[in-house]
């Protein structure tokens, strides 16, 4: 009896880090599939060009160019170093500089691919960040719940969340910025802990939280969207905690809010200034002079300019409600998606048919959790402001899509501001259900009790929501949902199939997005080893005026002698004369994600002859 309570003694001390280990070697066996199996996007080139110290400024423009010279920015230079990275950035593109600088060393670690920028070694380091998030979140929750259950469920569910995949298999900053977040919540929660029980907020605590916070914003803009988030939930906090006292001070009444009780000193000259809050103000001085230091940066660069002319859109009719559903397909995404990105209809059809039924089934699951945990003293308190983030940061978005004209719900990839809150409270839901309901609440129940009408247990029907979760990871990571927004490697098979004479690929260019789009189409051609036909790009400058696009395009026309297929792609500019005198292909050709395009075929010498 004693070795076996010397061996169950061992196995309970490392129970909880091995699953906690093994949550994060799903997570990062599932980021780390498939890494390069899908062609890299727009935002993606930017971090490759801009994290090598490289800029998009020496792609010649408004001239008939080859791959290789389109290429250049993705090769790695002996000299670039750090400063290099915060140059270009600076001045070319609306990022702060701590995700480019990390994988800038990062990248140094992987040997190039035909010349090349390793795109594995890229992604891999959004990948890691991701992975990482799995313990982080498990630590956040014990610190919010003392549960490791809550926090096992939570760990859980974020390894195999199909948005979180989603992110980290991205050569993009969001993961780092998500552990930003997770960190940041983290304090805050101490924060609070330390209002409820009128405890001095430790100045360990309070000095981590304001350099997480600057980290943060260093990662990414958004994150002041969290910031705000929490400020918005202490102050409504601050506003219960003042009117306690005042309910006190005037008809000597109890608190009616108990989560909150108010400081032992009444008598101080103002119910915020007494510790904690003293220390929380500061977090918030120090953060705000660490936020403001970006803004010269943020203002000269960010939303006026022309790379975020995507999310300012004008909008007529019934484009008025997309915000509502494109906000609402990103918080699904957060626990499952099935293929409805597939090739075939039959599996997008059965995959939308499959996810209703079980939205319909999980829904009322979660709900209920979530209301049962709303009724245990020891952590309503969690679930409010938790839920307060959640609210507060939704409501944020839809000000600044309705009323501000920036629509932030077109990019699922903000929800980083307030992910790890809504898995949060996914877990300790799910930890309700984990015990059986009755038994939780405390009524004599086993925790066999039948869960709906599926007549399942709690514990299975959290398994089956976990392994719905494991379908949508894989649905994700084999890109049969979350697809790239451009898909460069369709794109090239299709020239393939098309076009037997040299090309020229033409687009117009306003911004180094457009220099992305066409380097996903060269980069292609180099991966594939595409030597014939010949390709040569056009990449025609546009500022206000698109004639000037119009007559680039004119000029190079009529630079070229052999016979050609004209490609205008994603080309936003009136038709050059020279182009009508050429024949346009009338086939019924393929969509291509993120490639709008036209073809001509011009026969030898007949532009110059005309």
């Amino acid at each position: 009896m004693h070795l076996y309570n010397r061996y169950r003694a061992i196995f309970d001390r490392w129970l909880h880090p091995l699953l906690c280990l093994v949550c994060f070697l799903i997570a990062l066996g599932l980021r780390l599939a498939n890494l390069t199996s899908k062609p890299p996007w727009t935002d993606e080139f930017s971090t490759l060009v801009f994290s090598l110290g490289n800029s998009f400024l020496p792609v010649p423009l408004d001239q008939a160019i080859a791959p290789d010279i389109l290429l250049q920015p993705l090769q790695p230079q002996p000299g670039a170093n750090v400063h290099d990275v915060w140059t270009h950035l600076s001045q070319e593109t609306n990022h702060p500089p701590l995700y480019f600088v990390l994988a800038h060393w990062w990248m140094q670690l992987f040997p190039t691919q035909g010349g090349l920028v390793s795109l594995w070694g890229a992604r891999s380091l959004a990948a890691v960040f991701g992975a990482v998030s799995i313990p982080a979140i498990y630590i956040l929750s014990l610190v919010a719940f003392r549960s490791r259950l809550v926090g096992h469920l939570a760990a859980a569910m974020m390894a195999v969340s199909p948005y979180s995949i989603f992110l980290a298999q991205e050569a993009r900053h969001y993961t780092l910025a998500i552990l930003w977040v997770i960190a940041s919540l983290t304090c805050w929660i101490i924060a609070i802990r330390d209002i409820q029980n009128r405890r001095q907020l430790a100045i360990g605590v309070a000095l981590s939280w304001v350099v997480i916070n600057a980290l943060g914003i260093a990662t990414h803009y958004f994150f002041a969207l969290t910031l705000c988030c929490e400020a918005l939930v202490l102050i409504v906090l601050a506003w219960h905690h003042w009117t306690q006292l005042q309910q006190k001070q005037t008809v000597n009444l109890s608190p009616s809010f108990p989560d909150l009780p108010i400081p032992s000193s009444p008598s101080s000259p103002h119910p915020l200034i007494p510790p904690p809050w003293r220390r929380i103000y500061a977090v918030a001085a120090g953060t705000f002079i660490a936020g403001v230091v970006w803004l010269p940066m943020f203002l000269h660069n960010s939303y006026g300019s022309k790379l975020t002319d995507w999310i300012q859109q004008p909008r007529e009719g019934f484009a008025w409600l997309s915000p509502i559903f494109q906000a609402f397909a990103a918080w699904i995404t957060m626990l499952y998606l099935l293929p409805v990105e597939a090739p075939h209809i039959a599996i997008v059809l059965g995959s939308g048919l499959v996810m209703l039924i079980f939205m319909i089934w999980a829904a009322p699951i979660l709900v209920r959790g979530f209301k049962i945990q709303l009724q245990q003293p020891e952590n309503r308190l969690m679930i409010q402001v938790l839920s307060g983030i959640v609210v507060s940061a939704i409501a944020l978005f839809f000000i600044f899509t309705y009323f501000l004209g920036i629509d932030l719900t077109r990019g699922a990839r903000y929800n980083f501001v307030y992910f790890p809150a809504v898995i949060l409270l996914l877990g300790a839901s799910l930890a309700v259900c984990w015990h059986g309901y009755q038994n939780f609440i405390g009524e004599n129940q086993t925790t066999q009790e039948k869960i709906g009408k599926w007549n399942i247990t709690g514990k299975k029907a959290v398994i089956l929501i976990w392994l719905m979760g494991f379908i949508s990871a894989i649905t994700v990571v084999c890109n049969l949902g979350y697809q790239k927004y451009y898909r460069p490697d369709l794109f090239v098979q299709l020239i393939q199939k098309t076009s037997q004479v040299p090309v020229l690929i033409a687009t117009t260019q306003i911004t180094h997005v457009q220099i992305g789009e066409m380097m996903g189409i060269a980069r292609e051609l180099k991966m594939q080893d595409f030597q014939s036909p010949s390709s040569l790009f056009l990449l025609a400058h546009q500022d206000k005026n698109p004639n000037t696009s119009t007559a680039a395009l004119e000029s190079t026309l009529k630079a070229l002698s052999e016979p050609f297929d004209l490609w205008l792609v994603n080309f936003h500019a009136p038709i050059a004369e020279s182009v009508k005198k050429c024949a346009a292909d009338t086939q019924s050709l393929p969509a291509v994600n993120g490639y709008e395009y036209k073809i001509y075929h011009c026969p030898k010498n007949s532009i110059q002859q005309n």
